[in-house]
């Protein structure tokens, strides 16, 4: 195995930044969205923006996915997967649906530092969740200000620990031998505050071979320098050993029994048993600078590093000429950062804010490919180094025209850049290459307050996305990166309104995307059967996004989220010569819909909720030869608080899927031997208390 190490060129360019440290936080952050600060609810922006906090991030649920949060977002479908060797499926507006492992189309952030990889994939399963004082999701064409994979942001902001020391237990227990315990330390100690947590998750999950053991570790420290600067540090590990992957099932394995995994991912001794699994540990660190100037500028530094090693043992044996194994391995290398600089002025007698700053990110991973022997790792078939580069430059500002209207434009040139050494040349072929993409994308928003209550704006844009290393890994014909494989590139148009009074709060978004060189499934490979990726011509989005709120007296409350989306193919020829024009996008429902009614009467430390969640039909092809029926499931919550001097208790249940009704959950696009379907758990239950004690 040849190692490498980050060039020193690269090392030198790690400049970057995001601190949400201030006295008076510009609307217009660096690496940030448009309005991330805390204060920043109501900014007069171009864009659809939801934000979770308080009881929305973990109501009475297990704390350890994301899906159980971003099920209320309108736009963004969250799929639980049931298999924790592949994480969630995360798409916006459509987005990132095709993806069968980590998120595509979807940038992911936490506290300014991206989740999501230089190459555009992004892991979910890394935000610290147990931390974390709000969410806040992005949709609409100033979101494609922000790089590479925009579709969609979500980006997640780490709580600054209590005042006073405080010690908080968090355990919750259901079927199938699941179990989740936490345990988090915060407090105030002059100018420093820390926050840190630990806490594992095992289950023998509900399907069989689905194992799980996850421990997360997370720490943020956060000094207050003086009045004008601060510095944050932040420090995540994950590790989940040996994750059992229960594959999917085709329709005929759903009807005879939905809890099965295939015999190929079981563990044995036959000639078609390869024990699917896989093991992920990652680390990483990074660190947020801020310094308020004299002249109201404010820099921004952040600098991030980390290591990732992944081992997937595959359902099959990968030993022919070009299969390249099935035992994959990736050893990566990661690091990156920005430089941002904001002011709030006047240009030609206008207030503005202006935000400019360069990104500098690197990928590189050691790929290395072995037989799968019935589950043992075996001879060696590939060895290749792959590296990302990618580097941007952005420049947006927010113009108030008027006292009612508020113009925001902005550019962001992105340059990309692939290479792969080979060094498996056993084979007689040397497979390295290279490929760059470079594209500039503008956006431009206009808000206008037309009554104290009411909001309207209009926005356009354009993004791009480029493959990840996992969809270039494979040729359709022979060995080697498929360097042939484009971006998708994307034009965005949005009108929306944003009306709140009272107790009513109402957001409404209308919204379409046309993409060309949609990155698809392509051919299999000739040889070995693999999956490999391709570009179709056209695809068009469009829809309607609807979030209502409205409280009422007694403590009363309800919330409904709906989302209307049609995701077609316009132009879109295989390769096989099928004429795939006007099918539906797969994985993308028509109608999804998340409603919520619930009580929390004031002074009783008691709250409750009925929840409703419903999807219609989704297809699981590209051809539309297959789909996954539409489905309604009910849910429900309590939990009641108790303090007692120095300690609050709170203990708590839900159960989910009440009518125990049979349905998919997720989807694995365009499956290999016709494995589409991923089914969802019957009636489950959950119970479970948190203990906190506060020393003050």
């Amino acid at each position: 195995m040849t190692v490498r190490l980050i060039p020193l060129t690269a090392l030198a360019c790690l400049i970057p930044g995001y601190v949400q440290a201030s006295e008076t936080p510009l609307s217009l952050p660096a690496q940030v969205i448009l309005g991330s600060q805390s204060d920043a609810d109501d900014l007069p922006l171009a864009l659809s923006k939801t934000r979770l906090q308080g009881e929305q991030l973990t109501p009475q649920s297990l704390g350890a996915n994301l899906s159980e949060s971003l099920q209320r977002v309108p736009g963004i479908l969250a799929l639980n997967r049931q298999n924790y060797a592949q994480d969630l499926q995360i798409s916006s507006r459509g987005f990132g649906a095709r993806a069968a492992f980590g998120v595509r189309g979807v940038r992911l952030v936490q506290d300014g530092i991206p989740l999501t990889m230089p190459d555009g994939q992004g892991q979910p399963a890394l935000f610290d969740l147990d931390s974390l004082e709000r969410i806040e999701v992005l949709r609409g064409p100033l979101t494609t200000l922000y790089g590479n994979a925009s579709g969609g942001i979500i980006q997640g902001f780490t709580g600054e620990g209590d005042l006073y020391p405080t010690l908080e237990n968090r355990t919750a227990f259901g079927p199938d031998g699941l179990r989740r315990s936490r345990l988090r330390y915060g407090g105030q100690y002059d100018d420093l505050n820390i926050s840190a947590n630990l806490a594992r998750l095992e289950t023998d999950g509900y399907r069989d071979h689905s194992q799980t053991r996850r421990d997360t570790a997370n720490l943020r420290l956060g000094w207050d320098i003086d009045d004008a600067s601060s510095l944050t540090l932040l420090i995540n590990s994950l590790d989940q050993p040996d994750t059992q992957d229960p594959l999917g099932l085709t329709a005929e394995q759903v009807r005879q029994d939905r809890r099965q995994a295939i015999s190929r991912a079981k563990p044995g001794v036959g000639p078609d048993t390869y024990n699917t699994r896989k093991t992920v540990r990652h680390n990483q660190a990074g660190i947020n600078y801020t310094r308020r100037l004299q002249n109201d500028d404010q820099l921004t530094l952040m600098l991030y590093g980390g290591e990732r090693f992944v081992q997937q043992y595959l359902a099959f044996s990968g030993g022919g000429q070009f299969a390249g194994g099935g035992v994959i391995e990736l050893d990566r290398r990661f690091a990156g950062g920005e430089l941002g600089w904001q002011r709030d002025t006047n240009l030609f007698g206008l207030p503005v804010e202006l935000a400019a700053g360069l990104t500098y990110d690197y990928q590189g991973e050691q790929r290395d490919g072995f037989i799968n022997n019935n589950g043992r790792k075996g001879g060696q078939q590939r060895e290749e180094f792959n590296a990302v580069d990618s580097q941007d430059l952005y420049l947006i500002s927010t113009w108030q025209l008027a006292p009612r209207w508020n113009l925001t434009a902005g550019v962001r040139h992105s340059r990309v850049e692939f290479d792969s050494d080979d060094d498996y040349l056993i084979d007689g072929r040397d497979d390295s290459g290279s490929v760059r993409y470079s594209q500039t994308n503008p956006a431009l928003g206009l808000s206008y307050q037309w009554t104290p209550s009411l909001r309207l704006y209009a926005a356009l844009g354009q993004g791009f996305e480029t493959p990840t290393f996992q969809e270039l890994a494979y040729q359709p014909e022979t060995s080697g990166l498929n360097f042939d494989l484009k971006p998708s590139q994307s034009r965005n148009a949005e009108i929306g309104m944003a009306f709140q009074h009272g107790r009513t709060r109402i957001d409404l978004a209308l919204f379409e995307s046309r993409v060309k060189d949609e990155i698809v499934a392509g051919p299999q490979q000739a040889l070995t059967g693999r999956g490999t990726f391709a570009n179709a011509g056209r695809s068009t989005r469009r829809g309607i996004e609807l979030a209502m709120e409205q409280s009422f007296d007694h403590g009363i409350n309800a919330y409904l989220a709906y989302t209307l989306l049609d995701a077609r193919f316009d132009r879109y020829q295989r390769s096989d010569g099928s004429d795939l024009s006007g099918r539906t996008l797969p994985g993308v429902p028509r109608h999804s819909l998340f409603a919520e009614l619930s009580w929390q009467p004031p002074g009783s430390g008691f709250s409750t909720a009925l929840e409703a969640q419903s999807l219609s039909q989704r297809y699981a092809t590209d051809d539309n030869s297959a789909a996954a029926s539409g489905y309604a499931v009910f849910n429900w919550r309590a939990a009641y608080t108790h303090e007692l001097g120095n300690w609050q208790i709170e203990p708590f249940a839900r159960i989910d899927n009440l009518a125990d009704r049979e349905y998919i959950g997720s989807l694995i696009v365009n499956g290999a031997g016709a494995r589409y379907y991923e089914p969802a758990p019957d009636r489950q239950w959950l119970l479970g208390i948190a203990v906190q004690h506060q020393w003050r």
